[in-house]
């Protein structure tokens, strides 16, 4: 709104002194008036931002409901799947193998002391044990010479632990056994083995002070001839053929596993 002041006359003639005073009507020959603006634009935005900050809520409101509505029926299933995945894992199991002890075939060839086995064997089974691990020592299986193997000790065992519903892993053991932390028995490589290397000592390993260990045939003797015309790697291969042939109907039944053991003390 405008207010507008039109005047044709001074308030004061300073030329006529004499002049009476006059009324304050007297002073205006204009007009007095108001003139029609426009609405102020400022309002207008006021009264847009009020209806924006009220759809706004509206539109907040309306997606908290929503949220609240899945969550309640969201959550249930949730807890139901890791409820679920809790049971799976109290119901994994993992198989347990036993050692036996390493003295389990005598320097005989015969399965030691049966009785006890499968009194053993029987415990182990009612106890949830898999099965148990034995070692089948080169110095045993071919003690009487090279390419002669007796494997009826652990054949007798392999029918023991079918029989109790176990499984078994066998160990092919090259080294020696004893003198060793926790080795309670002595079983050297076979006889045959060790003449050659008191022939030629150098077939064993040798520390820098000279000390030989009978354990195992070096790792450099490998690919070379030196045991009755047959390399180490021809040895150990026969060997497990021999083994294959004999419990060709165990294996992957009763007999699960196979690990070989090489270097001293089977590392």
């Amino acid at each position: 709104m405008t207010l507008t002041l039109r005047s044709s006359a001074s308030f004061i003639n300073l030329k006529d002194s004499t002049e009476s005073l006059k009324t304050p009507g007297d002073y205006f020959s204009g007009a007095l008036c108001f003139a029609q603006t426009k609405p102020s634009c400022r309002i207008r935005v006021i009264r847009n931002s009020v209806q924006d900050a009220q759809l706004s809520f509206s539109k907040s409101k309306a997606s908290m409901l929503e949220g609240y509505r899945r969550s309640s029926t969201e959550k249930p299933e949730q807890l139901h799947a890791l409820s679920g995945g809790h049971s799976m894992e109290n119901d994994a199991r993992v198989p347990v193998f036993l050692m036996l002890p390493l003295d389990t075939v005598t320097h005989g060839g015969n399965l030691n002391k049966p009785r006890a086995m499968n009194a053993s064997l029987m415990a182990l089974k009612s106890a949830g044990v898999e099965g148990v691990m034995v070692d089948a020592w080169w110095g045993l299986v071919e003690k009487d010479g090279p390419l002669r193997y007796n494997w009826e000790g652990y054949a007798e065992l392999v029918q023991m632990v079918q029989k109790h519903g176990l499984k078994l892993q066998v160990v092919m053991s090259f080294h020696q056994c004893g003198g060793n932390v926790g080795d309670s028995c002595s079983i050297p490589l076979p006889p045959w083995a060790l003449e050659e290397i008191s022939k030629n000592p150098e077939l064993v390993y040798t520390d820098r002070s000279g000390r030989r260990n009978p354990e195992y045939i070096s790792l450099g003797c490998d690919s070379l001839p030196v045991l009755r015309g047959r390399t180490p790697i021809q040895v150990y291969s026969d060997y497990m053929r021999s083994f294959r042939d004999r419990f060709r109907d165990f294996l992957g039944d009763v007999i699960v596993e196979i690990q070989v053991g090489m270097g001293p003390c089977g590392e």
